[in-house]
């Protein structure tokens, strides 16, 4: 019985240890990241062979496709972007905007397509001051549409393939969707794809007969027939006289680390200034997220959406001081301006050219409409180093007719105030929250970034960067931590007045960081939710190149990476 019993217990002790074996984590086979479906954002995609950051379903597919068959970064963005005016066509149409940063790693070189179109040649001040102000939306807001050259150039002066092959996955969605202006968009795209075959050799060459073929050719004179006919502003000679601008960024120093920005067409510079005011405190050592942190980031931004709202503006219309403004001896002025104890409540423009921290006698002027926000997201990378960061943006416009093309209304970001630098006049471009972004070290690309948001964009940009570059988070981590917001500034949508000293805080907050604030003056509202922006990151490793993207985990953004 004693050798029964040792050979029982040897048995049990042996099942037992096969048990445990399988129960332990390290045996079990890693899993895939799992593929991000509606509402679950619990998510990123890593890999090293490419890597897409978007918007709703269907839209990081597309781009995914084409860097699977072998295009790069840019065909992957492209083919994005076009997917996004279907899956998120309530932030992003067609006949829409979208400023394209793209890094080229074989020429080392950041560059912007400016992807936002200009004001019509009838869209005078006088013609909408006589009209009360210019619309929230409808037909008299459309901008030329700047988003679909600037996908071609991007094509051509960085991609390696055709525009059918980008479109097809856009086609797929048209052609499986429901609603009324789908098969009528689905037409005019093959009707561009029937333009490039008509150049079957030659790569570029059919690409520009695409854009020739919207902007020049049949759809441009149908476009303006139908703007004729119903009342709107833009002609045949407004599309066939637009360009893509191409760009130097804009940059600054920031513990180390190189931010790029788009030039002050859009509100990007501003962030450079509040990183460039931020760069002289020591916020990681405040901790992140605690009261003296936030109120000094604030502060902070207070004072570059101050100088943002005073001076920027399209630079070959206005002249706009961003060289003094990003100036170390300005910033330094400018932050000595932030009491550390108390919020401020007032607007404060510095003067630059007098080299000055704040502004003599400045005269504000606001509107009174509402706030929009219908943009939408991009990123992408490859295993060549190349990286986009694109912000697709546009809607509340109007359907031109057969054609299927939605027109934004990104008029309604100027002005019509005489002797403002961005009131509106014909052939320019109105100041834009569209601000994607980049971030590198030691001349290499690290952080490609999308954010959607209006003007809340570059609030969680500057959050976002500095997550990482001061308190060391990962780019999950980085993404979705809770952030705060603030409206003291006047309105890109309509300039609405700013609510001076506001601060909107998720509950995440703690409650002592919370009543603390409201002490030094902040007036504290709670959001749930994202808190105003939906970002989107690619993340490249320096030492191994492997790809990280990833989306706020409150937000519905997709991913994908192999």
């Amino acid at each position: 019985m004693t050798g029964l019993r040792q050979i029982a217990f040897l048995l049990l002790t042996l099942f037992c240890i096969s048990l445990v074996l399988v129960a332990t984590p390290s045996t079990v086979p890693a899993q895939p990241p799992q593929k991000a479906k509606p509402g679950d954002n619990r998510w990123t995609a890593s890999g090293k062979n490419g890597a897409v950051g978007a918007g709703n379903a269907g839209s990081a597919e597309a781009g995914m496709s084409l860097l699977k068959s072998g295009g790069n970064a840019i065909d992957a963005a492209v083919a994005t972007i076009l997917a996004l005016s279907v899956t998120d066509s309530n932030q992003f149409c067609f006949g829409g905007e979208c400023p394209i940063m793209v890094y080229d790693a074989k020429r080392g070189v950041v560059e912007v397509l400016s992807g936002q179109g200009e004001a019509p040649r009838l869209a005078t001040r006088e013609f909408f001051a006589k009209k009360g102000g210019i619309p929230r939306g409808g037909i008299l807001s459309a901008a030329v549409p700047g988003a679909f050259d600037a996908c071609v150039t991007a094509l051509d002066r960085y991609g390696t393939k055709t525009f059918a092959e980008c479109a097809a996955p856009m086609l797929e969605l048209l052609d499986k969707g429901k609603k009324d202006w789908h098969p009528l968009l689905a037409k005019t795209v093959r009707r561009l794809l029937d333009a490039e075959k008509s150049s079957p050799h030659d790569r570029k060459r059919g690409l520009r007969l695409v854009a020739d073929y919207f902007y020049r050719g049949p759809l441009a004179w149908e476009m303006d027939a139908w703007s004729q006919k119903n009342g709107g502003l833009i002609r045949y000679s407004d599309l066939a006289t637009h360009v893509t601008h191409i760009d130097d960024p804009v940059s600054i120093n920031y513990r180390g680390h190189t931010v790029y920005k788009g030039d002050v067409w859009t509100q990007g510079p501003y962030l450079l200034e509040t990183l460039g005011i931020l760069e002289g405190i020591d916020i990681a050592k405040m901790g992140h997220n605690s009261t003296d942190a936030i109120h000094m980031t604030v502060e902070a931004l207070k004072l570059g959406l101050a100088d943002r709202d005073q001076y920027f503006a399209d630079p070959l219309f206005a002249a706009v001081p961003l060289k003094e403004i990003l100036a170390p001896s300005y910033l330094n002025l400018r932050r000595g301006l932030i009491d550390p104890q108390t919020a401020s409540l007032t607007l404060q423009p510095g003067d630059p050219r007098g080299g000055k921290a704040l502004l003599a006698n400045p005269q504000f002027r606001f509107g009174e409409k509402g706030i929009v926000n219908d943009t939408t997201t991009c990123v992408a990378a490859d295993s060549q180093g190349n990286m986009v960061a694109a912000t697709p943006s546009g809607y509340t416009g109007v359907q031109y007719g057969d054609t299927g093309v939605w027109m934004s209304s990104r008029l309604q970001s100027f002005n019509i105030w005489e002797g403002h630098p961005n009131c509106i006049e014909p052939g320019k471009r109105p100041r834009i929250t569209l601000s994607p972004g980049m971030v590198f070290k030691d001349g290499k690309p690290l952080l490609a970034i999308s954010i959607a948001g209006g003007d809340q964009q570059d609030i969680g940009a500057l959050q976002i960067i500095m997550n990482h570059l001061d308190f060391g988070m990962s780019a999950a981590e980085a993404i979705s931590a809770p952030r705060f917001a603030t409206n003291h500034f006047i309105s890109s949508f309509g300039q609405v007045k700013p609510a001076l000293g506001s601060l909107h805080l998720t509950p995440q907050f703690e409650p002592k960081t919370i009543e603390e604030l409201k002490g030094r003056g902040f007036k504290v509202t709670m959001k749930t939710g994202v808190n105003g922006s939906w970002p989107v990151m690619i993340r490249m490793d320096p030492q191994t190149k492997v790809l990280d993207a990833v989306g706020d985990t409150k937000a519905n953004r997709h991913v994908g990476a192999w």
